[in-house]
């Protein structure tokens, strides 16, 4: 019987960025981002989130979604905990990030994306062909203002500095939204940037197999 893997997507795209993950004896179950709560704190909503889960669980969040990963792992039991292009606490988010969000200027900044910006925000994230292209603008029509608005304000101020004991995690060398240099990773991908678990889906897959044996 195959197991279950659940999987959590980040802020810049869907369930579409799991597509390329060849994990043989595993069932990938995208968990949908629900809208929040007015005033909902992130240990509030990754309660609710985690009600789509069956524990003791395996679990794969990517960026945004692997910070939810561990408010998750806080709250219920996890077989392992996989975060890809994220981070685990707040020393590893980027000095720029923290000082937006104490000042709280995000409130102050556009949440839809616009032309003359989504150059800058392809490049970061790391949109390197037209059929990655395509994905991520469909997503960006699609999104929730007050879910991304809320979102990036949680990321911003995540405070967390707990780390679960069967975390693994993936990174990617360039990745630009969450640089190396700040963090720990247990596995490096050579030129991987944030949305490599999309496009080097294959490489991600043969260490996340290692890791669950």
């Amino acid at each position: 019987m195959s197991k279950v893997i659940y999987c959590i997507s980040g802020l810049g795209a869907d369930e579409k960025v799991f597509s390329n993950l060849e994990l043989n004896g595993h069932d990938l179950k995208h968990i949908p981002w629900l809208r929040p709560n007015k005033k909902e704190t992130i240990e509030e909503y990754a309660s609710r989130m985690r009600q789509q889960i069956s524990e003791p669980a395996i679990l794969l969040g990517v960026s945004f979604g692997g910070m939810i990963g561990i408010e998750i792992a806080k709250q219920i039991q996890l077989e392992k905990l996989i975060i890809v292009s994220s981070i685990k606490n707040v020393k590893e988010l980027p000095a720029w990030m923290r000082y937006v969000g104490q000042f709280q200027l995000n409130k102050f900044l556009p949440t839809r994306s616009y032309k003359f910006t989504e150059k800058i925000d392809n490049d970061r994230i790391g949109v390197s062909n037209e059929e990655e292209l395509k994905m991520v603008q469909a997503y960006r029509r699609s999104a929730d203002p007050f879910y991304l608005e809320w979102a990036i304000n949680e990321v911003l101020n995540w405070k967390n500095e707990w780390l679960p004991e069967n975390i693994i995690h993936i990174h990617g060398e360039r990745d630009k939204i969450f640089p190396i240099k700040k963090l720990k990773a247990d596995h490096v991908i050579k030129n991987g940037t944030h949305l490599m678990i999309y496009n080097r889906g294959k490489e991600i897959s043969e260490l996340i197999r290692k890791e669950l044996g």
